[in-house]
């Protein structure tokens, strides 16, 4: 089997590294550098909790995967640190981790280092953690190899033909996951993605005192989430997106002013950025589904980094012949949020 795949994200790259060892033929398309578009940066949360039992389910199976790749490359990918969910979500989704096996526990004193004191619902994900971003897109990158050729697409036909800015080629199948250009080149091919665009800045805050062993994800009420950077001195501070380029400025200061305010255990004077566009789904921030048209694959949804191994694996197999997970098709709304359902 011959397969482009459109993208070296990080989807892009797990489901090219699935391919190979299925023994597929396998050309990886990326315009800049592997994983610097959507899957850029130092770090993102792992975390079992969603709002839907499916997305939970699959939390547990990616997180078996992260270790399994830990395991082949020698590096390690998910920091052990735990996450912590703080406000209403955590009584709502504390329930369906416990369904699903996932250990969690009370909040600790040592777990509010960043947040200082907290008297509401809380709960810490005890086999989440920080996913070092770097090391996954080196490792994956390394794995495929020159697979991966510096071309930009701009257009894919459903007949799996791909024309790159110096090659036109035939594929018998091709997969599409480039973050804000899948929309695009789905509408080229004549499909209209449900997908939403927008823009994020994740400030990154220095840690006061000195560096803990131990460090968790942070998911708190008020719309912000927060992860360390290698070595715990810093940590990232995002608040959502926004919907144009022109109120970064604005949501950057926002949040670094939520800082000063919420997280004590910061210094409020942010020490790096990191702007990056997002795509996300009607349904949910972590909605995620697969369009099959012809012989191509469109990949979309929001914050997918987490669910990469079982993403990739489940796009590879779809690739090669095999039927596309259920509940990955786009009528399935998986990931959908309790308002969505509702």
């Amino acid at each position: 089997m011959d397969v482009g795949v459109v993208g070296a994200g990080i989807v892009g790259l797990a489901t090219a590294y699935e391919l190979t060892a299925r023994g597929a033929s396998v050309t990886v398309y990326e315009r800049g550098v592997p994983g610097a578009g959507q899957s850029g940066g130092e770090s993102r949360i792992f975390r079992h909790g969603h709002d839907d039992a499916r997305l939970v389910a699959m939390a547990v199976e990616a997180r078996a995967a992260w270790r399994a790749w830990s395991a082949r490359f020698g590096v390690e990918l998910v920091a052990p640190y735990g996450s912590l969910l703080l406000g209403p979500a955590a009584e709502r989704r504390g329930a369906l981790l416990r369904a699903a096996g996932v250990s969690v526990r009370p909040v600790g004193a040592d777990d509010l280092r960043v947040v200082g004191t907290w008297d509401g619902p809380g709960l810490v994900d005890e086999d989440g953690g920080v996913i070092r971003t770097r090391a996954a897109i080196a490792a994956l990158a390394g794995a495929v190899g020159r697979a991966v050729v510096a071309d930009e697409v701009y257009a894919v036909g459903l007949d799996g033909s791909v024309r790159a800015g110096g090659v036109v080629a035939r594929h018998e199948r091709v997969v599409v996951c480039a973050g804000r250009g899948t929309p695009v080149l789905a509408r080229g091919a004549g499909l209209d993605l449900p997908a939403i665009e927008a823009v994020h800045a994740r400030l990154t805050f220095p840690v006061r005192g000195e560096p803990p062993a131990r460090l968790p994800c942070l998911q708190h009420p008020d719309g912000a989430y927060g992860d360390p950077l290698p070595g715990n001195a810093e940590f990232a501070v995002g608040m959502g997106d926004v919907a144009s380029p022109r109120a970064l400025a604005a949501s950057a200061e926002r949040t670094r002013a939520w800082v000063a305010r919420a997280l004590p255990g910061l210094d409020p004077t942010p020490v790096g950025v990191r702007h990056c566009w997002a795509t996300s789904l009607p349904w949910g921030p972590d909605g995620m589904a697969v369009w099959e048209a012809g012989a191509v694959l469109f990949v979309a949804g929001g914050n997918l980094f987490k669910h990469a191994p079982v993403l990739g694996r489940a796009v590879a197999s779809a690739a090669v012949g095999s039927a596309l997970r259920s509940e990955l098709r786009p009528g399935e709304w998986l990931g959908r949020t309790s308002t969505a359902a509702s």
